[in-house]
């Protein structure tokens, strides 16, 4: 007895403009459907296939089932779906070529009991060899049983996409039926045509022995298709065969794809008197309109072909952006990009003039002290600062304290009103610093500079001037900051 370990993926593809694949994961049973055709139908039809076949799981559960019981329940599951699109179509005529392939396994824990119908896959990896237990029901596959057809040109024929049959509300198109013994090991895949016709079986079976991680598979696996040009909605399910684990028989079943958004209607399929004894909606179903033959090129292909292209709308043909409309994403990038540094430049240019300081003017002597806007840094050569005023103030004259402060740029403020009146301040200092020198020499006080008369010191210096000047006494812990000396 054996359990299956599960990973599954669903998406748009790369072209699609919305998903028409469904899938449904359980311990019991793993199937993919792809959707096609009516007016935005692809996705309804995989949806219902995908609500029948899930009701079946649940309904037969905690047992197992085994052997033909499996191909039985999975035959009346289909069944229903198939009768549940005919309704649907005779309900609303728009509707008219909608179809879903479908192609899955139930498992006894020993045994797949597998349907198909349509060109989805399913495969087994076992010991390396890569095995495709499904046939294609398209023409080109049969093209290929009768040897008129290689099997390497499948691929690249340009009615590949030609289908034999699907599930569609025909009572004509019957599925595929089998069972296959499993071992400890198997690897199963099944997909959607959206990654076997992108990649290779050669490529498929090299992934799939690529990795023991099937998180890591289903994604490499994606990224294969897209490298193939993701054409398609690309809807895959891995699975490892392993022990028996109670673990994985407890995993929550799940929904992928369409199947998790579409709201399928509730439809009561009108009567009409067809002439028969029994006019009941079943009735209609023989009379439900087949599609019209696929307009090709080239041979013939027989009447009674499934085209998937040939009723789809724009919600599902290919949606390529024109070359008008690619330099977009582009142009809103670089207009992001530049947004954000032009913000940048501004507010840091903002900050900038916001702020003053007061420095040595080297260019004079002796150096003078002078006001300047911005920052006393340099970036790249180039000076955050610029020179506003140049004072009178030698630099020499002044307590060594702020002098060393003035040199060291080290005095700065947020407003030039605010830089001036330190200014003044750093004046009345240098004034008071010549006249005690003078006096220990017992010179005349030198005037601040030549052929100017000494500015006497202010009568009645405001109170933040007198802080400055005056400061409290020096101790023997705190330092006199305005000693000349």
């Amino acid at each position: 007895m054996f359990s299956l370990r599960t990973a599954a993926h669903s998406e748009i593809g790369l072209v699609r403009s919305n998903n028409q694949d469904s899938a449904y994961t359980s311990p019991s049973l793993i199937v993919v459907a792809d959707g096609m055709g009516g007016a935005a139908a692809g996705d309804l039809a995989s949806s219902v296939a995908i609500r029948e076949l899930q009701a079946a799981d649940a309904q037969n559960k905690p047992e197992r089932l085994t052997g033909e019981h499996m191909l039985e329940v999975l035959g009346g599951a289909l069944t229903r779906a198939n009768d549940s699109l005919a309704d649907l179509v005779a309900w609303d005529h728009t509707l008219e070529g909608m179809g879903t392939t479908v192609c899955g396994a139930m498992f006894s824990g020993t045994q797949l009991g597998v349907a198909h119908i349509g060109d989805s896959r399913g495969y087994v990896l076992r010991e390396g060899k890569l095995i495709q237990i499904t046939h294609d029901h398209s023409w080109v596959q049969s093209l290929v049983d009768e040897g008129k057809l290689a099997p390497e040109e499948m691929a690249t024929h340009p009615h590949r996409s030609l289908l034999m049959k699907v599930l569609n509300g025909q009572p004509t198109h019957s599925p595929d039926f089998l069972l296959h013994d499993v071992q400890r090991g198997d690897r199963l895949l099944f997909c959607s045509d959206g990654l076997s016709g992108m990649v290779t079986d050669q490529q498929l079976s090299q992934i799939l022995r690529s990795s023991s991680d099937l998180k890591t598979v289903v994604r490499n696996l994606t990224k294969a298709a897209h490298a193939g040009g993701g054409a398609d909605n690309i809807t895959l399910i891995v699975s490892d065969v392993v022990d028996y684990d109670p673990a994985l028989e407890a995993v929550e079943p799940k929904v992928w794809g369409a199947a998790t958004t579409m709201s399928i209607p509730s439809v009561d399929a009108p009567v009409v008197d067809l002439g028969d004894s029994d006019p009941s909606p079943r009735s209609m179903r023989a009379k439900v309109p087949s599609a019209p033959a696929p307009i090709v090129h080239g041979p013939t292909p027989p009447e009674g072909l499934i085209d998937p292209d040939r009723f789809e709308t724009i919600r599902y043909a290919p949606h390529i952006p024109s070359r008008r409309r690619r330099w977009i994403p582009t142009a809103l990038v670089l207009l992001t990009v530049f947004a954000v540094v032009f913000g940048a430049i501004v507010g840091t240019r903002t900050y900038i003039d916001s702020r003053w300081f007061i420095s040595a003017d080297t260019s004079t002597t002796p150096n003078l002290a002078s006001v300047n806007q911005g920052l006393p840094d340099e970036v790249l050569g180039q000076r955050l600062y610029t020179p506003v005023e140049t004072s009178q103030v030698v630099i020499d004259d002044l307590p060594p304290y702020y002098a060393a402060k003035v040199r060291n740029a080290e005095m700065t403020y947020t407003s030039i009103d605010e830089a001036r009146s330190a200014m003044e301040n750093l004046a009345a200092m240098a004034e008071r610093c010549r006249a005690e020198r003078a006096a220990a020499t017992g010179q005349p006080t030198p005037s601040a500079t030549p052929g100017e008369e000494e500015s006497p010191a202010p009568d009645n210096p405001t109170a933040s001037e007198s802080a400055t000047m005056n400061p409290s006494p020096s101790s023997p812990t705190r330092p006199d900051l305005e000693a000349c000396a």
